[in-house]
Parts: C-alpha cells; sequence; structure tokens
C-alpha cells in the first residue's frame, strides 16, 4: 500500500509550479506611487476646474486692480500702487488651491478609494508625499506662469497712464514668484488637513477657519495681543512673505516665510503621524 504522503511530496517535487506558484510583484517605490496620483489627479474634472478659476482669477483680478488704479488719486491706497499691487488675485486663489489641496486628499475617503489605494502602497507614507509633490509640481508650474501673465498683463496696461514696474526691479520676482509659491504651499497645507480631518466639509471648514476666521478674530476683536498673535496665522505670515510694502503687525519679510514653512511642515508631519496611528 502506497505512502499517500510520500506521493504528495513526489507530485509536489514534479510539478513545483502547480503546488507553489511564484507571484512576481514589484516593489512599491515613490515614483510608482507618483505615477498613480498623477492618474488620479488629471483623470478629475473637479480638479482642473478649481486650478483653471485660480490660473483665470489671477490675471482677471490683476487686470482689475490696474485699471482701477491707472490715474493716481488721494483715495487709493499705497499698498495699491507697490509691485505686488496687481497680484493681489491671490485672495481668491488662496480659497481655490487650498480647497483644491483638501480635495485632492478628502476626495479618496469620501468615495472609499482611499482603501484601495492603500492596499496598493500598505507603508501609506509614499501616498502622502506622492499627493504633496504631484500637487506641488502641477499646481507650481501652473501658478507660476499664471502670476507671470497676470504680472505683465496688468502692468502692459498701466503703462498706457503711468509708469509701472518691470520684473527686473527690486521686490518684484518676490511678488510674483512668491504669489505661486505660497498659493501652492497653502494648498499643500489644505492636503495635510485633510489627512488630518479625512472629511470634506470638515476639513474645509477648518481650513477656511484657519486661514480667514482666526486671524480675524484675533486681529480684530481681541485688541493689539490679538493682532500680535494673527500676525503669526499662517496666511497672514505668508502675505507678509509677498507683499510689497510692510504694514504694521506684520511680520518682516524673512521671518513672514520662515513662520509660513513651520506651518506647512508641521502640517503635513502631524498628517503623517496621524496617519500611520489610524485605521483606515
Amino acid at each position: 500500500m502506497s505512502n499517500p504522503i510520500l506521493a504528495s511530496a513526489v507530485v509536489e517535487e514534479e510539478v513545483p509550479s502547480l503546488v507553489r506558484p511564484e507571484v512576481h510583484s514589484e516593489p512599491v517605490s515613490l515614483s510608482r506611487a507618483m505615477a498613480s496620483e498623477w492618474i488620479k489627479f488629471r483623470t478629475l474634472r473637479s480638479s482642473w476646474a478649481i486650478l483653471i478659476a485660480a490660473v483665470i482669477g489671477l490675471p482677471a483680478i490683476g487686470l482689475i486692480v490696474a485699471y482701477n488704479t491707472r490715474h493716481i488719486t488721494p483715495s487709493i491706497a499705497p499698498e495699491d500702487l507697490g509691485p505686488s499691487a496687481t497680484m493681489q488675485g491671490f485672495l481668491l486663489g488662496q480659497l481655490l488651491i487650498g480647497a483644491l489641496g483638501v480635495l485632492v486628499v478628502s476626495g479618496e475617503y469620501s468615495t472609499g478609494m482611499i482603501r484601495s489605494t492603500f492596499a496598493a502602497v500598505p507603508k501609506r507614507l509614499p501616498t502622502v508625499w506622492a499627493k504633496a509633490l504631484v500637487f506641488a509640481v502641477v499646481v507650481g508650474t501652473t501658478l507660476t506662469v499664471a502670476a507671470v501673465v497676470a504680472f505683465l498683463s496688468s502692468q502692459a496696461l498701466l503703462s498706457h497712464y503711468r509708469p509701472g514696474y518691470s520684473l527686473t526691479d527690486p521686490g518684484v520676482p518676490r511678488a510674483v514668484f512668491g504669489t505661486a509659491m505660497y498659493l501652492t504651499l497653502l494648498g499643500v497645507l489644505g492636503g495635510a488637513v485633510g489627512w488630518i480631518v479625512r472629511n470634506t466639509p470638515g476639513a474645509l471648514v477648518s481650513f477656511l477657519g484657519l486661514i480667514l476666521v482666526v486671524p480675524v478674530i484675533f486681529g480684530n476683536l481681541l485688541g493689539n495681543w490679538g493682532k500680535d498673535v494673527a500676525q503669526f496665522m499662517p496666511g497672514e505670515a505668508g502675505r507678509s512673505f509677498i507683499t510689497g510694502l510692510h504694514q504694521p503687525y506684520m511680520l518682516s519679510v524673512g521671518t513672514g516665510l520662515v513662520v509660513f514653512l513651520a506651518w506647512v511642515a508641521v502640517a503635513v508631519a502631524c498628517a503623517t503621524v496621524l496617519l500611520r496611528r489610524r485605521d483606515v
């Protein structure tokens, strides 16, 4: 009588491909995660709709400001005559790009796609870096072009009425390219809020509150000490870097940049820590 265990071992040795099939899987890398995130970004209509709105808003508002300030009158505020005056489209852009940063992350939680994402990238952190890098490259490049177009077109309009500025004038590169950088990093901050809150309405409210509501409450309702606190909020710190005119209760250019970058770095760090500790 034959030994069934021995027979099984013989069959396994003769036909190893049937008993122990080899599974070839390529390791997850940051470049592959970025390729996946790029596909997600470019296939979502909402992403491009929001980005296009910001791209149109920057030069449109710049042209409106240039037209309204083409003649210098006593009623025009000094900040409307500086090199950063025609870059005021960032006020609309910070809402749109911040919301885009939130939606790029929280949208996956809303649809449940985040489970598939983390099944493909079990370590999770490459997804955070990939989303941030794809967002920064796409949005940063697009907004840099939009900012240059906004500045050049508005200065061309102003040149028909009064002297304006060129890209080589002192403070202009910081105002133009700094605006694109500020908006891009603000979107990264919005993405970090999305990772932390994991809910689209809650993340949007949290982001808008941090950028718009909290500085107003501290700056307008709590006296001088509130103004001192408000200038360290991310929106106010970023604005102190791109503005061409220093105002009271506004950080210096260098300090504002450092504080703003610190906000972004701390938010992303908190998001990564929570992402590793929490379930999907």
